[in-house]
């Protein structure tokens, strides 16, 4: 569909992995939406591994199922049946395990692999208008509902319009919402290599001064074993790092490791990207809610960016739905309220773990490190702390939506 004008209840500026997946879910639950993005299908479809990867924990994977897109992903990623903890190399760990076979602390996936199977379902979907490679031009907001005008020269119209354009959102900006926000002097390395030991479904979380190095389960592949990493490293290391050679890149990443896994071999290509935190003071506006990274961008040291966004548009989805069984349209002014009640504390908690968690384990020096392996080996030992952490890891924690939970909203 392409129309000079249209109107959906919701308009999706942004169709990325929590976009799309907004897109799907409220389309499931009869809500219709116009989904904007600028992005070219050829890209977001395009072959081969990029060396992105991301956990999608075991409470966003039940909403992923709910909406269908679970099962086009079964069999493709690899199960997170234990986290390990460590400070560096040195003796002393926490191990999370999950006990149970058939729900794991997370699942690992290709990230084009996330984009392609979410694009093609939204791309299926009945109530889903899509416009890529098109941008809104000029959008206005008032107390009647929203306008845009697209890069297409058409015109469309909504009573709710979603920013999930990402860190740097335009519409955000333009609400005149504040953000509080500051810059790592880290940058992460992420790529991917090939071991020669299975991983046994284990990721590893190592934590060194310079940040940590996280190294997460991929599925064999015809080469044999392969895991993903986050190398956190000082931000005037990374373009040096990119430059080195696979077998100089690989030497470096074995002294991180120990040689744990033995021989490491077949890199995949490699990219950086700066570090960095920002929260917004609100996630809501007249007629706008913010969903993802356009609301709070976190530290990966527990891997629980995508999973907040998750987070997000399962409570948006559920509290739009309840509101039309009232009878209230997308953006009623109590409905935003409600999402940004929901919403509010947890993703604070989340975004004030990370940031905490980094600047502790980023502490030099000896004393620094033994107290810390001493709160590891304590933790280890403290069953109800230990269960805590492992809900937080499996997004469990707190009040659930209902898709959380694997139950249509």
């Amino acid at each position: 569909m392409n129309n000079a004008s249209a109107h959906a209840d919701v308009l999706i500026l942004g169709g990325g992995l929590v976009g799309s997946t907004l897109a799907i879910a409220l389309a499931q639950a009869g809500i219709s939406t116009i989904v904007v993005d600028p992005a070219d299908p050829a890209v977001i479809l395009s072959t081969g591994f990029d060396g992105r990867a991301s956990a999608v924990a075991s409470a966003s994977h039940r909403l992923l199922d709910v909406i269908g897109v679970g099962e086009t992903l079964r069999g493709q990623g690899c199960a997170i049946r234990q986290i390990r903890v460590s400070d560096g190399l040195a003796p002393g760990k926490l191990d999370f395990i999950a006990g149970d076979q058939d729900d794991p602390l997370g699942t690992m996936y290709e990230n084009r692999l996330l984009r392609t199977t979410l694009f093609e379902a939204a791309s299926a979907a009945e109530r889903v208008d899509l416009r890529m490679q098109t941008r809104a031009t000029h959008v206005t907001r008032d107390l009647d509902g929203v306008t845009a005008h697209l890069s297409d020269g058409s015109i469309v119209t909504a009573d709710l319009l979603v920013a999930a354009e990402g860190r740097n959102s335009p519409t955000r900006e333009a609400s005149g919402i504040k953000v509080a926000r500051w810059k790592y002097d880290h940058a992460a390395i992420i790529g991917a290599f090939h071991h020669e030991h299975a991983h046994e479904d284990i990721a590893f979380e190592i934590f060194y001064p310079s940040g940590p190095f996280a190294l997460l389960p991929l599925p064999d592949d015809d080469i044999g074993h392969r895991s993903a990493i986050v190398w956190t490293v000082a931000k005037d290391q990374a373009p040096g790092m990119l430059k080195l050679g696979d077998r100089g890149f690989l030497a470096e990443a074995e002294k991180q490791m120990g040689g744990f896994l033995g021989a490491l071999s077949a890199p995949s290509p490699r990219a950086s990207y700066p570090l960095g935190f920002h929260h917004t003071t609100r996630v809501t506006d007249t007629r706008l809610a913010l969903v993802g990274d356009a609301g709070h961008g976190i530290h990966p040291i527990a891997g629980q960016g995508l999973n907040l966004g998750f987070r997000d548009v399962a409570t948006l989805v559920e509290v739009l739905v309840e509101g039309r069984r009232l009878g209230l349209e997308a953006g009623d002014a109590q409905l935003l309220a409600r999402y940004e009640q929901w919403r509010s504390v947890d993703t604070f908690a989340v975004a004030f773990a990370t940031d905490t968690l980094t600047r502790l384990f980023g502490l030099p020096g000896k004393t620094a490190s033994a107290v810390r392996r001493f709160g590891i080996s304590a933790v280890d030992a403290m069953s109800p702390l230990k269960d805590r952490f492992m809900a937080e890891a499996r997004g469990e924690s707190g009040q659930l939506p209902r898709l959380l939970m694997g139950m249509p909203a």
